[in-house]
């Protein structure tokens, strides 16, 4: 098991400002959502707040649209990064019939799109880690060079789903990065009481994959870590297991009082924040200077009002179609009109 504390890691010119860009457009819908959930007009929500840049710097290593993507719950800034706009996710929030993800069927945050090579997720933890190690043995039967990239929480690092699914990418080599964004909270259970090890990177050895230890508050740490954990898989040399360790800066979710932290631990997670430490590194670069950021939060805020607007004027889904979808015919992927601004929208890749 290798811990990971890069300095400066080599990373490619505009992209740490990109994923600066992205992590702000993603805390105001983050934001957004959970103001409607308080306010009655959105359902469940879990939010990514803390685990945002993580998540960002580490799609970004992708190839958008040729590897796959197979999430959780809590990965808004995966989604976002890869070319989901801020008014698909609030179609959904919103339970709106328009929502081109499941129309309207599925829980905030659970995409599904195929064009982006994002698979559906799934409510039951785990439930997605075998896909991803399926859609990786698919890539190895047709000859592509495709990787499936699979993130997940501490406490799915604790089902059963997920040692099947990495000892079977073990034995076969499979190209699939996983990655655990471990806020050492399975909800409300500690990391102590889900398992006997300090690390879940620890694990990576008993499944003959290399396990490393990244800070997931450093977006190039992050992104230097998930580049070579792709470059290998796609190289041939199977698959591997990266820690994110992130804090979770909110309560587990919108229907989570939070009780079982104490003011303190609540206050750590929140200093933690990843996105004042990539502010203050790109204006101490001279990458960003202060009214520039400025202005790019007013103007993801503005953004994201502005789609909450349009999404609250579209309508719920009919009942009669609920049924449709089920189990046969055409899914409700693609058909939504989205707002001008997003005609070139590539998310944290540089269109």
């Amino acid at each position: 098991m290798l811990v990971s504390e890069p300095a400066e890691p080599p990373i490619p010119d505009g992209l740490l400002l990109r994923i600066y860009r992205v992590a702000v457009l993603t805390r105001a819908v983050d934001h957004q959502l959970w103001l409607l959930s308080r306010q009655g007009r959105a359902g469940f929500v879990l939010t990514a707040r803390g685990h945002e840049v993580a998540q960002i710097a580490s799609a970004a290593a992708m190839r958008r649209g040729h590897d796959s993507a197979w999430c959780y719950y809590r990965d808004m800034g995966v989604g976002i990064a890869l070319g989901v706009t801020p008014y698909e996710i609030l179609l959904g929030g919103l339970a709106r019939g328009a929502d081109p993800h499941s129309g309207a069927r599925q829980l905030t945050m659970h995409l599904s799109s195929p064009s982006l090579r994002i698979g559906s997720i799934s409510s039951a933890i785990a439930a997605h880690i075998p896909h991803a190690v399926g859609a990786a043995y698919a890539a190895r039967v047709r000859g592509e060079d495709s990787v499936a990239m699979c993130w997940f929480g501490d406490g799915a690092a604790s089902e059963g789903a997920t040692h099947e699914a990495m000892n079977l990418a073990g034995v076969h080599r499979l190209p699939v990065v996983f990655l655990c964004e471990n806020n050492r909270l399975a909800i409300s259970v500690p990391l102590a009481l889900q398992m006997p090890v300090e690390r879940v990177s620890d694990r990576a050895s008993a499944y003959a994959m290399p396990g490393e230890s990244v800070d997931g508050t450093d977006a190039e740490a992050v992104f230097t870590a998930t580049r070579a954990a792709v470059e290998r898989a796609r190289g041939g040399g199977g698959p591997s297991l990266l820690e994110l360790r992130v804090p979770r800066i909110t309560p587990h979710s919108s229907q989570d009082d939070d009780a079982y932290r104490s003011a303190e631990q609540r206050a750590a997670a929140a200093a933690a924040d990843p996105l004042p430490r990539l502010r203050e590194t790109l204006i101490e670069r001279g990458m960003l200077a202060v009214d520039e950021d400025e202005r790019m939060v007013r103007e993801a805020r503005e953004q994201v009002v502005a789609d909450e607007d349009l999404a609250l004027a579209m309508p719920e889904p009919l009942p009669e179609r609920a049924r449709r979808w089920l189990y046969a015919g055409d899914p409700p992927h693609g058909g939504v009109t989205l707002p001008a601004r997003y005609a070139n929208w590539t998310g944290v890749f540089d269109g």
